[in-house]
């Protein structure tokens, strides 16, 4: 009797192969956006979490922008070719894509750092923490 994990067949090596690049279009890891930042990152990363949250920390060099907040006229700032790059919390949370999903509709260049606050701190990168302006 076959496990769970094999009762549905691999999907062919070509179309596994266009599955798993893809996948690079959509999402950085943490490891890359650690060291796009120590060398000068050439996007704009977004914490698309509360305030409180920002506050408590964030991936250094993040602009705090919740995720309801991303609308064309406080984009203006970023010429439109801006690759930009959003996190949340981490995998449990979707704030990431909800914020790449308005970037995306607003016709802007955008990713998600796959797992967030979650998997920056598992790669033993610190956080910031400094108040959000007013």
């Amino acid at each position: 009797m076959p496990s769970q994990v094999t009762a549905i067949p691999a999907a062919p090596s070509a179309q596994a192969e266009a599955h798993f690049a893809a996948e690079f279009t959509f999402e950085a890891d943490c490891w890359d956006v650690h060291d796009a930042l120590a060398q000068g990152a050439d996007f704009v990363l977004l914490d698309v979490r509360s305030a409180e949250l920002f506050a408590r920390g964030h991936v250094p060099g993040a602009i705090h922008f919740p995720h309801g907040k991303l609308v064309e006229s406080k984009l203006a700032a970023w010429p439109a070719d801006t690759l930009f790059v959003t996190y949340c919390a981490g995998p449990h949370c979707n704030g990431a894509a909800r914020g790449a999903l308005r970037l995306a509709r607003l016709g802007r260049p955008v990713k998600i750092m796959a797992g967030g606050i979650t998997g920056w701190l598992d790669e033993g990168f610190e956080l910031a923490r400094e108040a959000v302006p007013a």
